[in-house]
């Protein structure tokens, strides 16, 4: 029995060490490099959702190039 909670103790451990670093990390990493965005509706098309299609894309926005000012003619900019 004590050895199990011991495991249990390690393993509880382990997982808070690895979460409390990786979630500081993943929204650094979203809000100032890149993050996964949705597009719906009829606005962009026809890059996005081509044909009048219900579905909606999935874009990369850049954070990186915006904050740089490397915003250059064609790119598509999304304002929040």
């Amino acid at each position: 029995m004590a050895q199990s909670q011991g495991w249990v103790r390690r393993y509880f451990k382990a997982f808070c060490k690895g979460f409390f670093v990786a979630v500081p990390v993943a929204v650094t990493f979203l809000d100032q490099v890149a993050c996964v965005a949705r597009v719906e509706g009829t606005s962009m098309q026809p890059s996005l959702n081509p044909g009048g299609s219900q579905s909606s894309d999935v874009v990369l926005l850049n954070h990186w190039k915006v904050r740089n000012f490397e915003v250059q003619r064609g790119d598509i900019v999304s304002l929040v």
